[in-house]
């Protein structure tokens, strides 16, 4: 008999999909979820997506008595639970910190007493900061970075300290975090604080980096939701995507179902003690992807390219995925033009209202877009 999973943070995008794969190989699966309004909206109900076949245990992740229901009888554990948003985790710190930061540390607390078969944490890409890049002699630079003097004249190109353009190359996990936003120093403690109490408490414990995620099931009234979310909304209300910088930011864009089997291998293999990427193993141009969503939508709708640039973005963050294929025997098998039709499916059935601006005057007002 399969055993019983609780998935915190289950109700949502990438939850939701998970507990499919868990239940469509016979484990049993648990929600904890406090179906948070910025997700769910205002008068929040059981989502429509989320399996019939899932308990769902409403609370919130810093309730210890809710997370004593969540945990009893539980064989391993997901936890999802987290707030979303680089740009809003620079104002909403306190909120931010709570809930990713509080919320995990409950949670390991709530498993010291109580061992579980294997605890994944849902890591994120924002962890690296700028991704890894070599110069014209091969050496890597790990901790390449753009100064705001050189962003304010538009030079949106990583640099090394003699001004030589760098190149953009696959991150692997050891490259150094670069923590550029509360939201991603966040996510660091959230994957180091179960890997570190895993090794003190032998749990065995696995956090998994996930990229750009995409698919059905997100939400789409959340402006600081994906990027392709985003695009969406705009373009669902015949309004251009909005871009930052020039619009060349290469990034991983990866399919929902695709995180959910890597999710799934690491609760079944031997993974232990280990930060995994998962993604696509390809890269766009965020211009690229989003000229590529409207041609899906069949909308003729060329980006909007601001010149402008957030606090807290990067220039390029792609992925090495050879520890997910070696630890995890994970294989990427939707192409970005398939998740967008499948995307695109599912948006005809949506209402999606676009909040774009108002996250933009959010950020502005903080001086935090420039």
């Amino acid at each position: 008999m399969k055993e019983t999973v609780l998935i915190t943070g289950g109700a949502g995008f990438i939850g939701s999909h998970l507990a499919n794969e868990l239940l469509a190989h016979g484990y049993k699966v648990r929600v904890l979820d406090v179906l948070a309004p910025q997700v769910h909206g205002e008068d929040a109900k059981r989502p429509s997506y989320l399996n019939k076949e899932v308990e769902l245990i409403r609370g919130d992740i810093r309730d210890p008595h809710a997370l004593d229901r969540a945990l009893n009888g539980v064989d391993s554990v997901y936890h999802f639970v987290a707030l979303v948003g680089v740009g809003q985790s620079m104002y909403q710190i306190e909120q931010y910190t709570s809930v990713n930061n509080g919320g995990t540390a409950l949670l390991l607390e709530k498993l010291f007493k109580k061992q579980v078969r294997k605890l994944i944490v849902a890591s994120s890409m924002s962890v690296y900061g700028e991704g890894l890049y070599t110069d014209s002699k091969g050496n890597p630079h790990t901790s390449a970075n753009r100064q705001v003097e050189q962003l304010k004249r538009r030079d949106w190109e990583v640099r090394n300290g003699s001004n030589e353009l760098l190149k953009p190359v696959p991150t692997p996990e050891w490259k150094t975090p670069a923590l550029a936003s509360i939201y991603a120093l966040s996510k660091f403690d959230q994957e180091q604080m179960c890997l570190i109490a895993g090794r003190a408490y032998k749990i065995p414990t696995v956090a998994l980096r996930f990229f750009n995620v995409f698919g059905p099931n997100q939400a789409l009234s959340n402006p600081y939701t994906g990027v392709l979310a985003i695009f969406a909304s705009r373009l669902l209300n015949d309004q251009r995507p909005i871009i930052f910088e020039d619009g060349n930011q290469l990034r991983d864009f990866v399919s929902v179902y695709d995180i959910a089997r890597g999710c799934r291998l690491a609760l079944e293999t031997d993974a232990n003690d280990v930060a995994i990427n998962i993604g696509s193993g390809a890269c766009y141009t965020i211009r690229e992807t989003a000229e590529r969503i409207a041609r899906t939508l069949d909308k003729d709708l060329e980006p909007e390219i601001t010149g402008n640039y957030r606090v807290g973005d990067i220039r390029h963050c792609y992925p090495d995925i050879t520890l997910a294929r070696e630890l995890l025997g994970y294989t990427p098998s939707v192409t970005l033009d398939a998740g967008l039709k499948d995307l695109a499916t599912w948006l005809e059935r949506q209402q999606a209202p676009d909040r774009f601006h108002e996250m933009q005057s959010e950020l502005a007002l903080r001086g935090l877009v420039v």
